[in-house]
């Protein structure tokens, strides 16, 4: 039986992933003492290796597919194939930015201020990038890690990854720039791109996943109501499209079924109620393939 060599990312990213994973519909169990988790598809096997070194292993085709982020594809500048982007974090559904911090009481105000400045970073590749769009010459040397504690003694500047800023402020610490935006890529190699059935289970293991994404913060919403009552139902209802609607047995009612983002449920349910609905049903998604 063939099977697909995946690469999953190990550390900040592996918990949100083996999340998603599981919403699309796929069961990975990680040993602590193992790189290799258990799946229940016998068509795939699994590794965890670091985002930052996933791309590299794609291109080489010692991984046929994998996860990391955009970021680290540049950094690399690894030959692969983007299938998709899977807009998820750490901790949201959203991209990351690698900005460039200085100390709150730093005179750096802008890019043309790091001219002959020492900037810390694990992605040297972009942060060279960045300088030289801005016409900079500045010595940019690689972070090992703990990269925020490095200035003011160890570098005037870094270049860091970010969701919320929190952990720059807390360390006192000022975003002076974007220096770039990423978010995660399911990416294959060439090769496994050009087998035809490596291609259509990396298609279709994109499809659950961008699935499961689209269903987060979602919630679907059953209901029924009297024809006459429909209007009403239906002005309160926000949609991903249209509500469907269903005849029910009694020809004075219908079935409405939608759904809704989440967080605006508790606001919904009380006024589809006043608008004379019945038997509201919320149950939760997996996915949502469009």
């Amino acid at each position: 039986m063939p099977e697909l060599r995946l690469g999953l990312p190990k550390g900040s990213l592996q918990d949100a992933t083996l999340q998603l994973f599981a919403r699309a519909g796929w069961r990975i169990t990680v040993n602590p003492s193992s790189y290799y988790p258990a799946v229940d598809d016998p068509e795939i096997s699994c590794l965890l290796v670091r985002a930052q070194e996933m791309a590299r292993y794609v291109e080489t085709g010692a991984l046929d597919a994998g996860i990391t982020g955009h970021d680290w594809i540049q950094e690399t500048r690894a030959d692969v194939v983007e299938i998709c982007e899977l807009v998820y974090a750490k901790q949201s559904l959203a991209p990351v930015r690698w900005v460039l911090a200085v100390p709150e009481e730093s005179p750096i105000r802008g890019p043309r201020d790091l001219e002959g400045k020492v900037i810390a970073t694990e992605v040297v590749q972009l942060t060279q990038n960045y300088l030289r769009k801005h016409g900079v010459t500045a010595r940019v040397e690689f972070s090992w890690g703990a990269t925020e504690i490095k200035v003011p003694q160890l570098a005037d500047a870094i270049v860091e990854v970010t969701e919320t800023g929190s952990s720059l402020r807390a360390h006192r610490l000022r975003i002076v720039d974007t220096v770039i935006e990423s978010s995660t890529r399911f990416i294959s190699s060439r090769a496994a791109a050009a087998d035809s059935w490596r291609r259509e289970k990396i298609d279709n293991i994109a499809l659950l996943l961008q699935g499961a994404i689209a269903a987060y913060n979602r919630v679907g919403l059953m209901l029924n109501v009297r024809r006459e009552n429909l209007s009403k139902v239906l002005a309160t209802l926000p949609a991903l499209k249209n509500p469907t609607i269903s005849n029910l047995t009694d020809p004075d009612w219908v079935a409405v079924n939608t759904i809704v983002e989440e967080s605006i449920v508790r606001q919904i349910i009380p006024k589809l109620k006043a608008a004379e609905a019945q038997g509201i049903v919320e149950y939760p998604l997996n996915k949502i393939v469009l």
